[in-house]
């Protein structure tokens, strides 16, 4: 099979949770370690950091990556979904996997996926492991899919283990409170293994701390590190970091979204942890990572801006708190009028974040392609029932060509809501 043959297969065959939702979801680890064992264990063969939470575990494991990267280790990333092309999931020192490794590694492996039968998630993650054991990489970051104890991804053995923020989030699958979801993620914390805990969310310590006394690993908490927002540009912005007995550094970020920083507490302590069992960071590599996380890693979607007159800017933030963050900025934004295209997935808490939005705005109700997305028509209907009113378009680009068509040099396009509505954007 070509790359293209071998996705198709994929598609096909296997049940994706991107495309379909819950049915994808295996709740147990034993497809993935059959796979992994008939391939020799190749998680065994290299470093890693592993990643889990609701929201900011996707942009700190590409902050890491670029950090390492920075203080020149050869440095695997791992994370999903992807959103223009599936290679973008599995990266080394920011270069995707080629075309060619995909479709040999589904080649050379179709037997063994049709005698398993695992989730299109299941087989990729067996892939990056095999592509980052054959590329011999340094250290690899890997990200989460969905929760934490049952994610395929937590078969390895990480150096340090990383947990951002706990918010409501595939209910139906993780829990339907913060404890019950916090202990899904807790499920990454590995025996002797440092976790660092990022987000200051006291209400959930206990349950990082049970489990971490359980398993016997150290805990490190970020609560009191304060990051303070600097000078903002365009394409950057500065912060300023604070530890109790040291100097404070100002650092500079091309990932202009303002809830980043949320997430350097945690970043900050697993460069910590790294550093203290003997990766070589220097303030310059950090420097130099964080200011440099898109280009080096290819990050998109974290208030991406597509065009300034008018200013368009989209964002993947898709749940509650997500989307609560994403509006504390776009209140921020100096406009004459607001223009909102949003798309959403069914099984996302729709009123939940229909409730956050401002009745002032514009909005055009669209949705993507995958079959878990919602209908425009319907999110328009549930939106107008809470006043919000606008029209429906069959895709995002018909969206943004009707707003582009109706703003002002001086109003503000934003387009949020799921991360497959982003990904559709023709010029991302």
């Amino acid at each position: 099979m070509n790359y293209q043959q071998a996705l198709t297969y994929l598609y096909e065959r296997l049940p994706m949770f991107q495309r379909v939702g819950a049915v994808a979801f295996k709740k147990d680890l034993g497809n993935t370690r059959r796979l992994l064992e008939a391939l020799g264990d190749p998680q065994n063969s290299f470093k890693s950091v592993h990643i889990a939470g609701t929201n900011g575990k996707g942009s700190s494991a590409h902050a890491l990556a670029s950090i390492l990267q920075s203080a020149g280790y050869k440095t695997g990333l791992y994370t999903s979904p992807h959103l223009k092309e599936f290679t973008e999931r599995i990266r080394i020192n920011g270069t995707e996997v080629s075309p060619e490794f995909v479709g040999q590694f589904v080649t050379e492996h179709q037997g063994l996926i049709e005698a398993i039968n695992p989730s299109f998630f299941e087989v990729t993650v067996a892939m990056a492991f095999q592509y980052f054991a054959s590329e011999a990489v340094d250290i690899a970051i890997i990200e989460t899919g969905l929760g934490g104890r049952l994610d395929s991804t937590n078969v390895i053995d990480p150096l340090v283990s990383l947990i951002t923020m706990i918010g409501y989030d595939h209910a139906d699958l993780l829990g339907n409170t913060l404890p019950a979801i916090a202990g899904e993620k807790a499920g990454i914390i590995k025996p002797g293994r440092p976790v660092v805990i990022g987000a200051d969310q006291p209400d959930l310590l206990p349950v990082f701390e049970a489990k971490a006394r359980e398993v016997g690993a150290p805990l490190k908490i970020m609560r009191k590190m304060r990051v303070v927002t600097g000078e903002q540009g365009v394409f950057h912005q500065d912060f300023e970091v604070l530890e109790t007995n040291k100097p404070p550094m100002t650092l500079r970020t091309d990932i202009t979204a303002n809830y980043f920083l949320k997430n350097i507490p945690g970043i900050w302590g697993v460069i910590s942890e790294l550093k203290g069992q003997g990766f070589d960071i220097d303030v310059e590599a950090i420097r130099s990572g964080f200011a440099n996380i898109k280009t080096q890693t290819g990050l998109k979607g974290r208030w991406q801006m597509i065009r300034q007159k008018p200013l368009v800017v989209a964002d993947v933030s898709h749940n509650e708190p997500g989307m609560a963050q994403l509006l504390d900025q776009v209140s921020l934004v100096p406009r004459k009028r607001l223009h909102l295209i949003i798309g959403m997935v069914r099984d996302k808490d729709i009123s939940g974040v229909l409730n956050l939005l401002p009745k002032e705005a514009t909005y055009y109700f669209t949705q993507s392609s995958v079959p878990r997305s919602l209908p425009a028509s319907d999110l328009r209907m549930q939106a107008e029932a809470m006043g919000l009113p606008g029209k429906s378009f069959d895709n995002v680009n018909e969206a943004l060509k009707e707003a582009e068509k109706n703003a002002h040099s001086d109003d503000f396009i934003l387009i949020c809501g799921s991360t497959f509505v982003v990904a559709e954007i023709d010029h991302l």
